[in-house]
């Protein structure tokens, strides 16, 4: 459905999006992810054709964007961050309008914008004007206008920004609910709305894709989560134990009363938390300590997150730190010695 291949997208001299490349099937709901200022909102704006890309490819539906922008437009519905609805305008109106110049049939437009408002449930407003609606119902709002010509791919940019959790808990549920027939895009910084609704996610941070896959793959091959381990403690001696073990980065005891207690042991990012686990058994048998339980935690969707972008930072800093060395070192090489003629 969504084919990006070396999209590179610069404002002059500032990159945006470099050399990105990823795929999103048909029927698919995928979460794109990444911190404020990473670049997602300027993808998707170039998936959408608002955008000219400054090299690279993007295929909506089997359609170029920069080749047949009209026939790519055609397939999806973009609901921006800040949607520029007009205000003076009446919900219906509004819709009807969108539905217009969306070339949707005129003896199927009617029922366009009646099904469009069911499906973002602002059809009990439809006379109202959008001036007077809450953020919430202007958010929705925007989803119906995305639904009104019912195209096979949604593309939401954080279409909960600004919401309650009330709203955020039912945009998520239209969310759900429209996945039955539509490919998803979506944008969020919610990251338990993506585990709850997505099979797949995208992770970009300062321009770059730092990774993409299921979710399982990502927990796989990005963090090692860590471990869950019940012991029979009374004396609580494991905590200063199990924190000298090779691997163990760092540990939260459990308030529980009583001689047993659980410990949540997060491990370094080069750990092997096999060996780690087999170390921590040992060390605890030595001093008499039962072990109850140890348990592999795979790591949370916040945790895989960090470490990215963790990563990205990181690498960034480097080439930055390169950078400014190998200018240093230019500068000296060139400048002119204390005493030379000039």
């Amino acid at each position: 459905m969504i084919e990006v291949s070396h999209l590179t997208k610069d404002y002059g001299t500032v990159v945006a999006v470099r050399d990105v490349s990823f795929t999103v099937e048909r029927g698919q709901i995928v979460g794109f992810l990444g911190p404020n200022g990473a670049g997602k909102s300027t993808t998707l704006r170039v998936l959408a054709g608002f955008l000219g890309a400054t090299s690279g490819s993007v295929t909506i539906a089997g359609h170029d964007v920069a080749r047949e922008p009209l026939a790519a437009r055609r397939s999806l519905g973009y609901m921006p961050e800040s949607a520029p609805l007009y205000p003076e305008l009446r919900v219906e109106e509004y819709l009807t309008f969108r539905a217009e110049l969306k070339e949707v049939r005129r003896d199927k437009r009617k029922a366009a914008v009646a099904r469009a408002m069911e499906r973002a449930a602002v059809g009990h407003v439809n006379k109202t004007l959008i001036g007077h609606l809450s953020k919430g119902y202007r958010q929705r709002v925007a989803l119906a206008d995305a639904l009104v010509a019912d195209p096979p791919l949604l593309i939401l940019d954080e279409p909960t920004a600004g919401l309650d959790p009330n709203q955020i808990r039912e945009v998520r549920r239209l969310v759900a609910e429209l996945a039955a027939d539509h490919t998803i895009l979506l944008s969020t910084h919610i990251l338990s709305e993506v585990e709850a609704s997505c099979q797949r996610a995208i992770v970009i941070d300062r321009g770059h894709l730092v990774a993409q896959g299921s979710l399982a793959e990502l927990a796989e091959n990005r963090s090692k989560g860590g471990l869950t381990v019940r012991v029979r403690d009374p004396e609580r001696r494991a905590q200063t134990l199990l924190a000298k073990v090779p691997g163990v980065s760092a540990i939260t005891v459990g308030e529980e009363p009583g001689p047993t207690c659980e410990l949540e042991i997060e491990l370094s990012p080069d750990a092997e938390r096999e060996l780690v686990s087999e170390e921590l058994v040992r060390t605890l048998s030595r001093e008499n300590i039962g072990v109850h339980a140890l348990i592999p935690r795979r790591a949370s969707l916040e945790e895989v997150f960090s470490a990215l972008t963790r990563e990205q930072s990181k690498v960034a800093n480097d080439a930055s730190d390169a950078n400014t060395r190998d200018a240093s070192t230019s500068d000296a090489s060139t400048s002119t010695p204390p005493g030379a003629d000039t």
